[in-house]
């Protein structure tokens, strides 16, 4: 066999590498050093690597660095003498072959199912695959260089392989990219050999958080037989390894903890982690009422909680549990705006300070999607986090569904691979592997700013509550785990026969631990209510939780004509050493000319002049969602680009005198994963105003699940104020059903109390007031705006100056241009259909209608409109008007909710599809609508 002379130059190397496939085993390292010492003394180097060096020195002479391709073929064409390669050489490469199948195959062989057999994986690991035999175990080879010993036996390097790879922890990594970081992976394995190495007091530290783990479950099983808790038996090794977690982060300067969960395990984790009061969690289980009367809460297992800590060396932490619907990974979404939101406010400069942790169901993650999502948001610039430690409780069930069932992957973090990220899968059994992965999963997030994953492969010790029933569908495993130990009493066994603790000690600590909750439990039977901790009050001193009627007082929303000149001057100048195209010379100086000539202000301009007066008053301002930097329908232009360099230049940034800052951000593809991120955002930061846009209404349908679970009911479950704003385009202008509608109707749907403002504004000057209402109230609540289309460049839809600086947020607008006197028809509509039936009125010459525009649709400002019917003394016909189906847009919400007066409808009749696919059809459909408002003999 031959071998090319030129594996050591690392340009001719990355040039061999595909075509001789054997060399990937190979370390480049671990040949120039060898090849260094050849250098210094020939003698000193094993004979068939002597012969292999001077082979590579011929072959250099002819080596063309220019052209390795031509180089590399004349080799292969037999134009070039390679040297031969001994049978001794070949071994050592046979020995880098199998040392890189530990390396990138090793998991597969594990220990780390503690109830199950693992699947069989072909090829194994045995030595006869990588062409050795058992003759070759006494060999001494130089190849053990490579995983850091000095020469050594086949044997001892197999067994050194299987130490690292092989044991309780089994590591994917090999697919990473960087080889600084896969280095930097296989000398952190190197150290102890993959093999924890903790303290007799580190020890016991983690026996009393497992005590505490099994205890409380065991509590809460015997006292409330039957309830649902979904209980960490069989995963709680959890609790010492997040334990050990926060105490080494808060080591290496971590300040802030942000930590997302489903439902397994979260009463455990607050209890004994977060400190929640374990009387309160009583109160929770006993199910008595609320110390508060505005919000309804939710049950035990999805609330949240915020603490402040003090780590066993005194470092001062704050920790964040976020409360989450049932909706399994949503939370995941959530957690990683939370955590953007507080390092963009506190440690800007420094990412790491705040540490994002998502805890998993093995089911969960395979299954949901907005996990893939979540994964790709992990290193984009408006959405990195500075790496997530994701944690797998791994069941091995679903519900009821086996794993075999639950995925196509081998394994369930498959997904990490997405990012290149490393997984280690973890035997849940032993205590102390867990918490080694935990320490290296968070030197790795600290070391790299990069995602990482543990898989701690445990069980489920019941059904998927503990009403269930297991045995109906696994009955052979739930055998199994019948019989089996929990984490707790492995982990003593194992501390007793090292004399770490003596006979009495687990018992002495389960007695002490359990007799504090029986305390805690007689003591919370006394309250007559149960007491909800607000989540992130901190960040919330000083909002006050309101009602309907409190939402639909007036607040000042005015502001300077001095100031919106120093926004204009920003946002309409651009920068004189720098070369753009025509285009967006053009539309900039439409900017200038409409605020400084012609006093006729559009709607992208009124959007930047309230996001500029709201930084210069001190708030500050994100906006992310698909193309929203240019906007879909080219109206913003936020940011423009330099012609020849694609530089990007955010205008506002160069307003004089801003005391907040301007984020805006392009999104990648997606809704669901993108929302539940600035959903957390805003939830972090209330001095934030926090837009996601849809790119067309419609593509909020993507993100209903973060809409109904969070942002419609996050206060009334959770007591959570949140100031979200969607922008959601709406509009029929032909483009058929999936352009067409954003669903106004599921959103007036879920408005109830107090929950979230609707609007639909006609004007860029109340657009404006309404996004300055926003931030200037007391409160925060979620704001969901049908913005519009071919409005944008309307010139009907136009505001003054004077309209901005003066006036408030008009929830309603009267009819200006009429004789009310003369008024028959009192027509209400909301948004662009507006100035159609008005187009429509002056096209027929009807000075007997009167067109009543409702900008806000809920709270619906029901008192403003008594007074406007009132001011018509003659209307005898009342209409309601919609561009929208019968079944679609504000008419079942009208109905329900304006009971003024008498009145018909004016629109499509119902359709399963918000519109047509045919221009022709929907202009048609749309002008009978029209013509029902003007013609009360016209029925939908």
């Amino acid at each position: 066999m031959y071998f090319c002379q030129t594996i050591l130059t690392k340009s001719i190397f990355t040039d061999i590498m595909d075509r001789f496939s054997f060399l990937n085993a190979a370390h480049t390292e671990f040949f120039a050093q060898l090849y260094d010492q050849y250098l210094e003394n020939p003698d000193s180097v094993e004979p068939s690597w002597r012969s292999f060096f001077q082979g590579f020195d011929f072959g250099m002479a002819t080596y063309n660095e220019e052209n390795p391709a031509t180089y590399i073929a004349n080799v292969a064409a037999g134009a070039i003498e390679c040297a031969p390669i001994s049978e001794k050489l070949q071994k050592e490469f046979n020995v880098l072959k199998l040392i890189d199948g530990y390396r990138s195959r090793g998991h597969l062989f594990t220990k780390t199912n503690p109830v199950r057999d693992r699947r069989a994986s072909t090829p194994t690991l045995d030595i006869e695959n990588f062409g050795l035999a058992s003759s070759d175990l006494n060999t001494i080879f130089d190849a053990a260089k490579i995983i850091g010993k000095a020469p050594c036996s086949l044997s001892d390097i197999i067994k050194h392989l299987d130490t690292i790879y092989c044991q309780h922890i089994g590591v994917e990594y090999m697919y990473i990219r960087n080889p600084g970081v896969i280095k930097w992976i296989q000398d952190k394995l190197g150290v102890n050999d993959n093999l924890p190495k903790f303290s007799n007091e580190e020890k016991k530290s983690i026996l009393n958080k497992l005590n505490e783990a099994v205890s409380f479950e065991n509590f809460l099983h015997t006292k409330y037989v039957g309830q649902k808790r979904f209980s960490l038996e069989g995963g709680e090794t959890i609790i010492p390894a997040l334990d050990a977690l926060i105490e080494k982060a808060a080591e290496k300067g971590v300040e802030q903890f942000v930590m997302g969960m489903a439902h397994r395990g979260r009463l455990n984790v607050l209890a004994n982690i977060f400190g929640k009061s374990t009387q309160d969690i009583f109160g929770e289980f006993d199910g008595k009422d609320y110390d508060q009367e505005y919000f309804d809460g939710d049950v035990k297992y999805h609330l949240g909680l915020t603490a402040d800590k003090v780590t066993a060396t005194g470092k001062k932490i704050n920790i964040n549990l976020a409360p989450n619907p049932s909706h399994l990974e949503t939370v995941g979404a959530v957690i990683e705006g939370i955590t953007r939101a507080k390092q963009d406010k506190y440690f800007p400069d420094d990412f790491s300070k705040v540490l994002p942790i998502a805890v998993h169901g093995d089911a969960a993650i395979a299954g949901q999607g907005i996990l893939y999502e979540i994964i790709q948001m992990a290193q984009l610039d408006g959405y990195k986090t500075g790496g997530t430690i994701h944690i797998v409780i791994n069941n091995q069930v679903g519900f009821t569904t086996n794993y075999t069932d639950a995925r196509s992957s081998k394994y369930c973090t498959d997904v990490a691979k997405v990012t290149l990220s490393p997984v280690l899968h973890v035997n849940a059994d032993d205590a102390e592997a867990v918490v080694h992965a935990m320490a290296f999963a968070l030197d790795y997030r600290m070391e790299f700013g990069r995602d990482v994953f543990i898989d701690l492969l445990g069980y489920r010790k019941y059904g998927h509550n503990e009403g269930d029933e297991p045995r109906f569908t696994q009955p052979v495993l739930y055998k199994l785990i019948a019989k089996h130990k929990n984490p707790r009493d492995i982990y003593a066994e194992k501390l007793l026969s090292e004399s770490v603790i003596d006979a009495t000690y687990v018992n002495s600590l389960e007695v002490e631990y359990k007799s504090n909750l029986e305390i805690n439990l007689e003591a919370s039977r006394k309250k007559d209510l149960t007491i909800i901790t607000p989540f992130m009050k901190n960040e919330w001193k000083g909002f006050e939780q309101v009602t309907d009627t409190q939402m639909l007082q007036k607040v000042d929303t005015t502001y300077p004509k001095e100031g919106l000149t120093q926004v204009a001057n920003a946002i309409c100048n651009l920068p004189s050493d720098k070369k753009f195209i025509k285009k967006t010379e053009k539309l900039i100086n439409d900017r200038k000319t409409m605020f400084f000539e012609t006093n006729q202000l559009d709607w992208g301009m009124g959007e930047h002049l309230a996001y500029g007066s709201l930084l210069q008053e001190g708030y500050d301002v994100r906006i992310s969602g698909q193309d929203v930097e240019r906007g879909t329908f080219s109206h913003r232009h936020a940011v423009v680009k330099v012609e020849d360099s694609e530089e990007e230049v955010t205008l506002i940034n160069s307003l004089e005198g801003a005391k907040g800052k301007f984020h805006i951000f392009n999104s990648f593809l997606s809704e669901y994963g993108v929302l539940g991120f600035d959903y957390g955002y805003a939830l972090a930061n209330p001095n934030t105003l926090t837009i996601w846009e849809a790119q067309f209404g419609d593509f909020s349908n993507g993100a209903q699940i973060m809409i109904d679970q969070y942002i419609s009911c996050g206060e009334d479950k959770w007591n959570n104020q949140n100031g979200i704003v969607l922008l959601l385009p709406h509009g029929y202008e032909g483009q058929g059903a999936e352009h067409s509608s954003a669903r106004m109707e599921r959103y007036l749907q879920l408005c109830a109390r107090h929950n979230m403002y609707v609007a639909d504004c006609t004007t860029p000057a109340n657009f404006f007031h309404l996004l300055r209402r926003q931030m200037k109230t007391t409160f925060r609540k979620p704001l969901i705006v049908f913005t519009p289309k071919s409005l944008l460049r309307d010139p009907r839809c136009v505001s003054s100056i004077e309209e901005f600086t003066n006036g408030s947020f008009q929830e309603t607008i009267d009819d200006t241009t009429v004789n009310k006197e003369e008024v028959k028809t009192l027509v209400f509509c909301t948004g662009k259909f507006y100035y159609d039936i008005t187009a429509e009125r002056e096209n027929n010459g009807r000075k007997d209608v009167a067109v009543v525009r409702i900008e806000q649709l809920f709270p619906l400002p029901v008192e403003q409109l008594k007074a406007i019917i009132a001011q018509y003394p003659n209307a005898d016909d009342y209409v309601w008007a919609q561009e929208e189906p019968k079944n679609m847009g504000a008419y079942s919400f009208m109905l329900m909710n304006f009971n003024l007066v008498k009145w018909r409808l004016a629109s499509l009749k119902a359709y399963s599809a918000p519109a047509s696919g045919s221009y022709t059809r929907a202009k048609r459909r749309h002008a009978d609508a029209i013509r029902m408002v003007f013609d009360k003999n016209l029925f939908t």
